[in-house]
């Protein structure tokens, strides 16, 4: 069986985060290992307060799952500060850690901040040059290529301008108001591929990032190519989107379980 490891907060509302990110590698049928950086306390409506664990301890976290069952994939999300980015790089170069996806997680969904100013000079200057993917949003690509982004044009631009600052490959997401959810890749090559989608009418999109950037972990951990692993990650989230569910009072979770399929599902309560 396929392994993957998410690094990453917790979401008491299982939506985002850690919670999410097990669903999701769940859902695509490979082990799901966690490591996390912080405790969070929020749900669908935001973020109330969030306590970090010390480098020493996410260090012990992360030599535990590589020295016993090493993954075939990571995937970071929250990492608010640099003493805990220090460590994961540290651990990551160490264990030569294959298929790396960075979800540069920097705003919740809610508007609420996750990551510390210095903070982002230590993800971009010790993380971004281990990874096989990061995965922007809009807001999160401006600060990353330092510059403001209006149009698809704009989108491309900026995904280069990573690719070249860092040099790993890059998926620019659209879904902030450029081109519906249409994303672009700039590879590791600098070669350009779009990813054209539909924009599924959903106002409950919590959780929205954390769950691509592990749907695209899980495929390349079960050995599908980059682009492959992106369009096949799109196409989950599009699923678990459409399913429509309506949970909570704010911007509700996706149903990560839209097409999970289980004897144990279904059946009638004894």
């Amino acid at each position: 069986m396929k392994t993957a490891l998410t690094i990453a907060g917790t979401d008491p509302s299982g939506g985002a985060g850690i919670q999410a990110d097990i669903k999701t590698m769940t859902a695509h049928g490979v082990f799901a290992m966690s490591a996390i950086t912080a405790l969070v306390a929020q749900n669908t409506s935001g973020v109330r307060s969030f306590v970090e664990v010390s480098p020493d301890f996410l260090a012990e976290q992360l030599q535990c799952v590589f020295t016993d069952i090493f993954p075939d994939a990571v995937k970071t999300g929250m990492v608010a500060s640099v003493p805990l980015i220090r460590v994961i790089a540290e651990q990551l170069a160490f264990f030569k850690a294959p298929n790396l996806v960075v979800d540069p997680v920097m705003v919740a969904t809610s508007g609420d901040r996750l990551i510390a100013e210095d903070a982002i000079d230590a993800l971009t200057e010790q993380l971004l040059p281990l990874a096989t993917l990061v995965t922007p949003n809009v807001p999160e690509a401006e600060i990353l290529s330092g510059m403001a982004i209006h149009t698809m044009d704009d989108l491309v631009f900026a995904g280069k301008t990573i690719h070249q600052k860092y040099g790993c490959a890059v998926l620019c997401k659209g879904g902030h108001n450029v081109h519906d959810a249409d994303d672009v890749l700039i590879d590791a090559n600098g070669s350009v591929c779009f990813f054209l989608s539909k924009r599924v009418d959903n106002p409950n999109t919590h959780g929205t990032g954390c769950t691509l950037s592990s749907a695209i972990a899980s495929n390349l951990a079960r050995g599908f190519d980059l682009e492959t692993s992106i369009q096949r990650a799109k196409k989950y989230v599009f699923g678990a989107l459409s399913a429509m569910l309506d949970l909570g009072h704010g911007s509700g979770p996706l149903d990560h379980s839209f097409d999970l399929t289980s004897r144990f599902i279904g059946e009638g309560t004894p």
